[in-house]
């Protein structure tokens, strides 16, 4: 890693510090040549506002321990991929408020290779949500599409599975950080696709899931890829929230219809509704990619 990318990574780690923190860093030392001494004094405190989060910051920028815990990543095989870096996936960077940093663990050429279609779906996935998987994904994966998904229970973890099965490529995007695979039930699949496949989280690998990081990595699961097909999904779901990221970043978004009289087809067979294209078959999501 080199000495920039180390900075931007450490900086990164730093409790309390937000997206657009970074931004305004950035903007005043690109460079980060002065983040270790001339930047706590001057940049910070324009920065971070309150007292105890100004602190917990400088706290951590000093810290001797986090930066040998960022050194422990690489021996660890795990990568931290910066958004300066050509790693980085390029359709990520198009999107609001890409994140700065990426921790993978898994085959990192996955993420700008081929073509990259997201998975959601609901958590109490039914037959009819596994069946239209088994349909739909031979072809998909014939033609060389990755499939990327939330590692979640449900469809995700079946869309993960089922790709794996067919010998395919996929990619997991988790909430938490990589040392903190949730559910616990999802742990064995994780590690096998951070062996043969890719897991990536936009938090340092010690960070542990909370509730509000789940709709947050929504967008990268969206954003990284060139089309969204939702399975299942209740009326709120957050299915829902990953279609409406990749209606904001103008992707595709595919829906399976279903049972009227189903609970887990009311928010796909709406999103038809609104103008989401109906799909049966893998063809018809092909179609829309040119290839």
């Amino acid at each position: 890693m080199n000495e920039f990318n180390m900075r931007l990574t450490h900086l990164h780690h730093c409790r309390g510090m937000s997206w657009k923190m970074i931004y305004y860093i950035l903007k005043t030392d690109p460079e980060l040549k002065f983040l270790y001494n001339d930047a706590p004094r001057r940049i910070m405190p324009q920065v971070i506002t309150t007292q105890e989060a100004l602190s917990n910051a400088l706290q951590d920028l000093h810290s001797d321990r986090i930066e040998e815990q960022i050194r422990q990543y690489s021996p660890n095989g795990i990568k931290a991929i910066t958004i300066f870096d050509e790693e980085y996936p390029v359709l990520l960077k198009e999107t609001y408020q890409p994140p700065w940093v990426l921790y993978a663990r898994g085959d990192t050429r996955l993420l700008n290779s081929g073509v990259h279609l997201a998975v959601v779906g609901s958590r109490q996935a039914t037959e009819y949500g596994e069946k239209a998987i088994q349909s739909i994904f031979p072809k998909l994966i014939d033609r060389g599409v990755i499939i990327v998904s939330g590692l979640a229970a449900g469809i995700d973890a079946i869309a993960h599975k089922e790709a794996i099965k067919n010998k395919g490529k996929t990619i997991g995007v988790i909430a938490g950080g990589l040392f903190h695979i949730y559910p616990q039930a999802n742990q064995k699949l994780a590690y096998e696709m951070m062996k043969n496949h890719l897991v990536i989280s936009e938090y340092p690998p010690d960070t542990r899931p909370s509730r509000w990081q789940f709709p947050m990595r929504n967008r990268i699961i969206s954003g990284i890829s060139r089309g969204t097909l939702i399975i299942q999904a209740k009326s709120k779901s957050g299915s829902l929230i990953t279609a409406n990221y990749a209606v904001q970043e103008g992707r595709e978004v595919f829906a399976v219809p279903g049972n009227i009289f189903s609970p887990f087809s009311c928010g796909t067979n709406e999103l038809i509704q609104q103008g989401a294209k109906l799909v049966k078959s893998a063809e018809e999501i092909l179609e829309e990619f040119p290839y």
